[in-house]
């Protein structure tokens, strides 16, 4: 493909990302019932570690929009895309009709005292403790993933498996939200390749 096609993909992916975010923050906001809690015993035992939020937002976005980099058409840039609407789609069906939020206790123990808690402080302010099942976070690294497997090999599961553990330890997500995500995203992989 050539240079000036790879940057317009890059540009597109940029708004699709910005823009696709605005309904995942709608979905905080118009639930049909009250958020429930999916908090199990284990989730309690997994230690508050706030550095993970360089992890869960900064390795996130790149290695989504590297995905431009294995693009091999116009049409594949198209099916690339339409596969992360379409997870967002079902998202925010579970988000709207069966909400999930995170404890309210876990965001008290953001106290801002380092960097990483004043930056984990600011996702918070954005990011409500619902819209916790399944992890969004995680469906789309593995969606990520599923895509640059072809590319980059075995390796690219590193990627979720770290979304993953970041979710974790910032107290962003419960244990349970992490495999449905996970599942999630692999079933709309599948469509894809059925699709493609």
């Amino acid at each position: 493909m050539q240079t000036i096609d790879r940057l317009i993909q890059l540009v597109i992916s940029v708004f699709l990302i910005v823009g696709v975010y605005q309904f995942y923050f709608w979905c905080q906001r118009n639930h049909v019932t009250p958020p429930r809690e999916f908090r199990l015993p284990l989730d309690d035992r997994i230690p508050y570690r706030p550095r993970w939020v360089w992890i869960y937002s900064f390795l996130y976005y790149p290695i989504i929009v590297a995905i431009n980099w294995t693009i091999t058409s116009p049409r594949h840039f198209l099916y690339v895309a339409v596969s992360f609407m379409l997870l967002l789609g079902i998202q925010m069906v579970f988000f709207v009709l069966l909400p999930v939020a995170t404890p309210a206790e876990w965001r008290t123990c953001v106290t801002g005292k380092d960097r990483s808690e004043r930056f984990l402080a600011f996702v918070q302010s954005f990011d409500a403790r619902s819209n916790s099942f399944p992890s969004m976070h995680t469906s789309v690294a593995t969606l990520t993933a599923l895509h640059l497997y072809a590319n980059v090999g075995p390796l690219v599961f590193a990627f979720p498996a770290l979304i993953a553990l970041s979710c974790l330890f910032t107290k962003q997500h419960y244990i349970v939200d992490l495999p449905a995500g996970a599942l999630l995203g692999w079933f709309v992989f599948k469509l894809f390749q059925i699709a493609y």
